[in-house]
């Protein structure tokens, strides 16, 4: 016999939970599917809201909400930027139908081929069923029906996940349901994902994972990549090396490890590149057309993930600057936050903060929020002004992003001088900043002074 799952869970685990569609997508409001009524974004948020509150009633912190206003690939960045492999994600969409009058009825979709991702897929229904008994099950479903090949959601993150068509809204039927039941909805959800935290917490954790070496088009790469159930994993920035973009990175294996993400290596062919594994050195090879000049400094790389938390970045700043760091405690947030939405290394970032900033004693550039002493677009001798906190370190990382990549920026500019970074991408490294972000030669030398102490802290 079904009976409802208990709420206990570990201290530390979170549930992250998101309500689809709703955030800006080029600009545009998103509202998923529309009705007269109401929408999709609409009645997902509610019901979004509905499950936080039962889990926050006996899960205190652990349940996360996700911001509304965020893109598809920014929920993905802001979600990574926070979660670890104890926690689980979750986010709610509707199906549709051009039918009305078809059965309708809810359904889990997990990473194809991962028989873990649907036990927890099949949990999440069964206690939704147990909670609102007259609707329909579609059953825990792979994501390689949708027609991209994979759910960005489901493959992306670095904790397990799911996407939940929770009913079809095209059906009348569903949509009365869900109206006048969302409580029960919210209920069966919140315990399914409490499940679905203790399955995951129940598993037995490997401590470190066997290194491998890796070769990029013939020439070695300076860090290792890890070996998980007898797969190669290799960091997700080698991606870039061999001229991926992240959206060709979307239905590939991916793991979070120490800090850092991790792609499946031979996922890496459905875009073209050659892999080979040589048993006798424990290498894999890496072989594509694009030749991007290599990188051989890993710690120099300003695209990329940072290896701090949060705190560590403050204790940091505390010893930097004891008397101002607690005016700028939320420093670290910003600069984890903004760099991982676009892909730049926030401890480089933060790093160039203390040089820029003369560690924070620089009256002016710190009353302008320019954090990193970013000039105006006209010229002035003061520099550039930012009317946030936040928006100064964004203008910082899209500046960073110009020299470092010839990616697309994820959120609005607000960089005065992103063009004046020509070509795109012509700095890659932190030391090559010097003469170009300032005409000190040794600028770049001293970000890199403050990254090695940063890391002799932690």
């Amino acid at each position: 016999m079904l009976r409802a799952i208990s709420s206990n869970l570990p201290t530390m685990a979170q549930i992250f939970v998101s309500a689809g569609h709703g955030g800006l997508e080029n600009g545009v409001l998103d509202p998923g599917y529309v009705l007269p009524n109401t929408t999709e974004a609409a009645e997902m948020k509610l019901l979004r809201d509905m499950v936080l509150a039962e889990l926050r009633s006996q899960l205190s912190q652990n349940a996360v909400k996700v911001p509304d206003e965020l893109s598809a690939a920014q929920t993905l960045a802001w979600i990574n930027a926070r979660c670890g492999p104890a926690d689980v994600a979750l986010e709610l969409h509707t199906g549709t139908s051009p039918d009305t009058a078809q059965r309708g009825g809810s359904a889990a979709f997990y990473m194809a081929n991962n028989a873990t991702r649907k036990t927890h897929a099949e949990v999440l229904l069964i206690q939704l069923r147990l909670a609102v008994n007259q609707l329909p099950s579609r059953g825990a479903r792979p994501d390689t029906e949708f027609a991209s090949g994979g759910a960005a959601f489901c493959r992306q993150l670095g904790c397990p996940s799911l996407l939940m068509e929770v009913i079809t809204i095209t059906n009348a039927a569903d949509l009365d349901l869900l109206q006048n039941q969302r409580r029960d909805f919210g209920i069966g959800i919140a315990n399914g994902l409490k499940g679905l935290s203790r399955l995951v917490n129940s598993q037995p954790r490997p401590g470190i994972y066997p290194t491998v070496a890796i070769n990029i088009n013939g020439q070695p790469y300076p860090g290792p990549g890890i070996l998980v159930d007898e797969s190669s994993f290799v960091p997700i920035e080698v991606a870039g090396l061999l001229g991926l973009t992240p959206a060709q990175l979307t239905d590939m294996g991916r793991v979070a490890y120490a800090n850092q993400v991790y792609i499946r290596a031979t996922d890496l062919t459905k875009q073209g590149i050659k892999v080979t594994w040589q048993a006798s050195t424990r290498t894999v090879f890496l072989q594509s057309e694009f030749l991007l000049p290599f990188c051989p400094g890993r710690i120099d790389l300003i695209m990329g993930w940072g290896a701090t938390t949060e705190a560590q970045l403050f204790a940091f700043l505390t010893t930097i600057n004891p008397t101002t760091a607690s005016e700028f405690r939320d420093l670290p947030r910003l600069y984890r936050e903004e760099a991982s939405i676009e892909g730049v290394n926030y401890d480089i970032a933060f790093s160039q903060m203390l040089v820029e900033t003369k560690e924070l004693t620089d009256a002016q550039v710190l009353a302008q929020n320019n954090f990193g002493g970013l000039g105006s677009a006209t010229g002035e001798p003061t520099g550039a002004s930012f009317p946030s906190a936040q928006i100064g370190v964004r203008a910082q990382i899209q500046h960073l992003k110009a020299y470092g990549s010839i990616e697309p920026l994820v959120l609005p500019l607000v960089d005065p001088r992103f063009s004046r970074a020509q070509p795109r991408g012509i700095a890659p490294l932190a030391h090559m900043l010097s003469g170009r972000w300032n005409t000190d030669p040794d600028y770049g030398d001293k970000i890199m002074s403050y990254l090695r102490k940063l890391y002799g802290s932690v």
